[in-house]
């Protein structure tokens, strides 16, 4: 397995969605290459520092402004 291959495939191996084969494999590259276990690591920090942040409701007028930048950014790149 690749480097590019593990990236894709990060999520799902947090997530326990990768198939028996598939995380073996990950697990296999993982234990040999310290970028892909750096990467990983900062994966885990990433969800476990978001998982804390307070869930707060966004005020409508951002809520607004996000959804015409998305619409603005979707009808571009189509």
């Amino acid at each position: 397995m690749k480097c590019r291959e593990m990236v894709e495939l990060m999520t799902d191996y947090l997530e326990g969605a990768l198939s028996v084969r598939d995380r073996e494999r990950f697990e296999e590259h993982i234990a040999g290459c310290d970028g892909c276990r750096a990467y990983l690591e900062q994966m885990r920090a990433t969800m476990k520092t978001v998982g804390n942040l307070a869930d707060e409701p966004i005020p409508e007028t951002i809520q607004e402004q996000l959804l015409e930048a998305f619409r603005s950014w979707k009808a571009t790149s189509s």
